[in-house]
């Protein structure tokens, strides 16, 4: 079963946003409130309950627009990443907060950091998790990836997937190609990876691609301003990588970091882009004393 079957059971509700789309939210545990942007775009079930983060904070998991049980816009251009910070928005005042703590992953700590720095004085603390760098125009080499993925040599499978990324870096890459390299996402290639993986990808297969397509659109970052936003952000942040991640190698990640005043940065050893999967207990209670 995928690990997100095994969570604490989630309530669902959901809210109006500015322009009468209604979005889903999914929450367990009990605390502080932690609203949690999941990568993507995508159904946010993926994420489970971050390896047992409910056990300390209220995880409240946001299904963005046009993906999960949230309404696809009537304007598809809603959808575009820099204008989710609207909806990030209309939740916090939904839950009734005056400020909020936000957890992102992946293609997620790009709203998430558009959001900080549009609002700061609405963010209490935050932490990105193998954050997307592309809402601040951090490249990472395809040389960085394919070094990162060294660290996997002695695996039975690293052959077909290092050649495959190696395609991949070279701008060859094909669908066959992206599956092969699905190892690499994870600190362990084992069953309940494989069916992780095999979960998330029925998942994206069933997402509207005009959806997909939107979040990335033209305008949709603008890099230098975020970067220059940031650099005055005052809450708390915590970056936290995967040592083996190659989709946020660990150096990008503390390239990342150091755009702000003092962010915390942590790399999880033998964690991948799921670090919540690889080490549960590491991961929450490194998240969970991060935020306390």
């Amino acid at each position: 079963m995928p690990e997100f079957a095994a969570s604490p059971s989630f309530s669902s509700d959901s809210f109006s946003a500015y322009d009468g789309t209604r979005l889903a939210y999914h929450s367990a545990g009990d605390g502080d409130p932690l609203v949690c942007l999941p990568g993507g775009p995508t159904d946010s079930a993926y994420l489970g309950d971050l390896g047992g983060l409910s056990a300390h904070r209220r995880v409240i998991r946001l299904d963005l627009r046009g993906t999960g049980r949230s309404q696809v816009p009537d304007d598809l251009a809603t959808c575009r990443c820099d204008r989710l910070v609207d909806d990030v928005e209309a939740l916090r005042e939904h839950l009734g907060l005056d400020r909020v703590d936000l957890l992102a992953h992946c293609a997620g700590a790009n709203p998430a950091v558009q959001y900080a720095a549009l609002r700061p004085g609405r963010v209490r603390g935050m932490v990105l998790v193998t954050p997307s760098v592309r809402a601040v125009g951090i490249p990472i080499a395809g040389d960085l990836r394919l070094a990162t993925a060294r660290l996997r040599k002695d695996e039975p499978w690293y052959p077909t997937a290092y050649a495959a990324l190696e395609a991949i870096a070279a701008g060859r890459g094909d669908d066959s190609h992206w599956e092969a390299v699905a190892p690499f996402s994870y600190g362990r290639w084992d069953d309940a990876a494989r069916t992780h993986h095999a979960a998330a990808e029925e998942r994206m297969n069933q997402m509207n691609q005009d959806v997909m397509a939107a979040f990335g659109a033209d305008g949709a970052f603008a890099p230098d301003a975020t970067r220059a936003a940031l650099a005055d952000f005052a809450p708390p942040v915590l970056l936290l990588a995967g040592e083996v991640d190659t989709g946020a190698p660990p150096a990008a990640v503390a390239e990342f970091a150091a755009l702000f005043p003092a962010a915390g940065f942590v790399v999880q050893s033998g964690a991948g882009h799921h670090p919540w999967l690889d080490d549960p207990e590491r991961f929450a209670a490194a998240t969970a004393g991060f935020l306390a």
